[in-house]
């Protein structure tokens, strides 16, 4: 009978020489590619502890003892006191550790006690390490914003402090309350009030890309909110009970890149106050609907309904629609697709809408118009791509194909009669050796447009040449600031995919926060350089930028163990990337921040009254890979569907792979984290405190479910932020909403989600009490759980 001691110390030198051969093996590798030389040296140690270990010597737990030792100092030498990036440094050592320590293993061995002394040490000071990592994040920032509410806030024109009547509360985008009955003191307190479910669900027809991203807008004793197939639902605020609906009869199926509604604009004729630069324009007034609910319909309509009554407004468009697609050259549905709320001014309705990306040179226009908010009547265009943009079309003239659009939420000052429109980058994206100077002139720009003309006042670039889909994509927010002399100064707050904010004199559009010219790269490194194609030698950098570091490198690479982080090690230097900017490759190029930016279309919150803004930052690598392919070969289907994968790219000499940047476990290969929330100081501009927020609770089978430590990971959704000193944010991969201290970003309290959030809140009165509402609705690409639950919070 064989002695089971020695059966398990078998047993453990066959694991521990696999570990050494996977190690050298990756190792050299590694080295060869210009990276770390720690795991060749890991796994020559645990080779030799092997070979001792087999001829029962105590040497083995000696040696395996120096190799854990030398890894902890290694591993704090590379990352700090960083829980998430020591845990798979040190996971696998210190269990096979904990193995070599049971008796069946070391009985028998040969001056053993006081090598297992040695390593138990070894072990308790990684566990102490890991330990003091929990507490001592160098990722975050923990200062203190000092400035205090005032005791009175600035008047909004036109909207009641108990209301929520635009997208943005304002339709300057600020995103912030004046309520204060819940407050930092009392959120802990917080329960759900009441439930609404729309009933509009995902179906086998739809988009991958179905999600529902509402932010509900209240006026009065009304809520309103669009869901996912823009079906337009008015709720009692304070019951949640339903009012009435209206089904516009969205035409969609699978080929759509996006099946989403993120809001719906309001009209009152009788509001002049908020609207008064441009009122002395207005025509007429409806008589059916002097107070209407305008919804964006994916295939692309503008439908108006009565507020009170959800009645088609007859006398808007053609029966209550405008159709959107007249005068679209190459136009087919889904093809333009209006999925954000413009803004109404005093007379106008401004609407832009999303260009599927990366499906073919024959698209249709990104142009921005304006509508008579009564009739429907189009009375301004702005084509981003035309010679003279404000050029009408007619019955022989259409829009310019593929020239920049504005998919996200657009704002506009009353006082100026200003929209401000955030563009992207004319489709494709990732490959533009034929753009003209043209169809580049206002791509990836921030355009400053009258809204009673369409004239443009002013526009900033904010990506020359994109060729990595780094749209402008969130609402810009709008907001009186002061500058460092003390004078008050009308500022727009630009947020980018590249994490940089740029802020800038709305009236002027010059910098108000420094921005300079920086060198980027210019050169494919690894594989054949992309034809036809050039590269900017310069991009604008703000000094606000919330990107979460200048370059990725070696020692940032991630995985769940050692193992999938050193082949997310090799996987990283064998793409092309020397930092941001690198261009595009048929090797594979690295992309950080990548396709879903640092911001994306849920923006910050601005508080003016206190000089504070609240955002919510991610950071998540991604790989594109150009797949060289006939420019002239034939279009097999209309449409993407969505916006990773291989995408066809159709008139261009390339087709693109779009992914996440991951390990084999499906982990991220940049070790987290990937989401923040954070607070900026904006006397100073100075990001003054910075957090990780949420867990991957959500994100694993039930089965390997970690505990709930505060990961970060990456949101789609938008803060709002009260004067009662509370952030509101959900948005995460994990289903909850959350509370934070605007003064100091401590987290306050979270609240479980039926479903995914990836929305923004909003918050307002009803009957004396304050509620704070999100659309629990998932998200299809973004892997959470879809539902079509509006939930609303209260105090008990």
């Amino acid at each position: 009978m064989s002695n089971p001691s020695n059966t398990m110390r078998t047993f453990t030198v066959i694991v521990m020489l696999l570990i050494a051969a996977y190690l050298l093996i990756g190792g050299v590798w590694l080295i060869l590619l210009g990276g770390s030389i720690y795991y060749v040296i890991a796994g020559l140690l645990i080779l030799a502890s092997a070979f001792l270990l087999k001829k029962s010597q105590g040497s083995s737990l000696w040696l395996y003892s120096f190799l854990m030792l030398a890894t902890i100092v290694w591993s704090v030498w590379e990352v700090g006191t960083d829980f998430w990036a020591l845990a798979p440094r040190l996971d696998i050592l210190g269990v096979l550790g904990l193995w070599l320590l049971i008796p069946a293993i070391t009985r028998n061995m040969s001056q053993v006690q006081g090598s297992k002394i040695a390593l138990s040490g070894t072990l308790l000071i990684a566990i102490a390490v890991m330990v003091y990592a929990i507490f001592n994040d160098p990722q975050e920032i923990n200062g203190v914003i000092q400035q205090p509410q005032p005791a009175s806030a600035q008047a909004i024109d036109g909207v009641a402090e108990q209301d929520w009547p635009a997208y943005g509360r304002t339709q300057g985008g600020v995103r912030y309350s004046p309520l204060t009955q819940i407050n930092d003191q009392n959120v802990k307190n917080l329960k759900v009030a009441w439930t609404f479910r729309t009933g509009d669900v995902k179906t086998d027809k739809d988009s991958g890309e179905t999600t529902n991203q509402v932010t509900p807008i209240k006026v009065g004793n009304n809520l309103y909110m669009c869901t996912t197939h823009q079906w337009l639902i008015a709720l009692d605020p304070a019951t949640g009970k339903e009012k009435w609906r209206f089904d516009p009869k969205l035409k969609a199926d699978h080929t759509f890149q996006h099946l989403t509604c993120r809001g719906v604009m309001y009209y009152d004729a009788n509001n002049t106050t908020e609207f008064a630069t441009s009122l002395q324009n207005r025509k007429s007034v409806s008589a059916e609907c002097p107070r209407k609910v305008i919804v964006p319909v994916n295939d692309g309509r503008l439908v108006a309904v009565n507020a009170d009554t959800g009645k088609v407004c007859s006398d808007f468009g053609e029966q209550g629609e405008v159709n959107l697609q007249k005068f679209m050259p190459y136009a087919y549905p889904g093809g333009y697709n209006p999925t954000s709320p413009g803004v109404i001014s005093g007379t106008t309705v401004v609407i832009a809408g999303s260009v599927t990306d990366n499906y073919s040179s024959k698209e249709p226009s990104g142009v921005i118009r304006g509508y008579d908010v009564n009739t429907g009547e189009l009375l301004w265009v702005f084509d981003t791509g035309a010679q003279n943009p404000n050029a009408m079309p007619n019955e022989s003239t259409t829009f310019v194909h593929n020239s920049p659009n504005a998919w996200a939420p657009l704002a506009y000052d009353s006082k100026l009669d200003i929209v401000y429109v955030p563009t992207g980058v004319g489709t494709p994206d990732i490959w533009g050796g034929d753009r003209t100077e043209l169809k580049e002139r206002y791509a990836n720009s921030m355009l400053a447009i009258n809204a009673s003309t369409g004239k443009l006042v002013w526009h900033f670039q904010t990506t020359h040449h994109d060729l990595w889909d780094m749209d402008v994509p969130a609402q810009p927010s709008l907001a009186d600031i002061q500058d460092t002399t003390g004078k008050t100064v009308p500022a727009i707050y630009v947020l980018t995919k590249t994490g940089n904010v740029f802020v800038l004199d709305r009236r002027t559009g010059k910098a108000i926060v420094p921005i300079n010219e920086r060198a980027v790269p210019q050169t494919v490194k690894h594989g054949p350089q992309t034809q036809g194609e050039h590269y900017s030698a310069t991009q604008p950098f703000s000094d606000l930028n919330l990107a979460p570091q200048d370059k990725l490198k070696d020692k940032d690479m991630w995985g769940a163990t050692m193992f999938d982080q050193l082949i997310c090690r090799v996987y990283f230097h064998r793409l092309n990337y020397d930092g941001i900017y690198t261009p595009p490759s048929e090797n594979g190029t690295l992309v950080f921040p990548g396709n879903l930016g640092v911001f994306e279309w849920g923006g910050m919150s601005v508080n003016a009254d206190r000089q504070v803004a609240v955002m919510n930052p991610i950071g998540l690598p991604f790989v594109s890979r150009l797949i060289p392919a006939d420019p002239n070969r034939k279009e097999t289907a209309k449409g993407a569907g969505t916006e990773q994968g291989v995408q066809p790219m159709y008139g261009v000499p390339y087709g693109v792979e779009i992914s996440a940047f991951l390990s084999p476990l499906g982990l991220p290969c940049k070790q987290p984290a990937w989401g923040y929330v954070a607070g900026v100081d904006l006397k100073t501009h100075q990001v003054v405190w910075k957090k990780r927020i949420g867990t991957i609770r959500d994100s694993l089978p039930k089965l390997f479910q970690l505990p709930p430590l505060k990961i970060g990971v990456p949101g789609l959704g938008g803060p709002i932020s009260t004067a009662g000193n509370v952030m509101f944010v959900a948005g995460t991969q994990d289903n909850y909403l959350r509370a934070f201290n605007v003064s100091n970003g401590e987290q306050l309290w979270e609240g479980r989600l039926p479903a995914g959030g990836q929305a923004t809140p909003m918050t307002y009165e009803s009957n004396g009490k304050q509620y704070v509402v999100i659309m629990a609705g998932g998200h299809g690409s973004f892997g959470t759980k879809m539902g079509d639950y509006l939930v609303a919070y209260a105090l008990q």
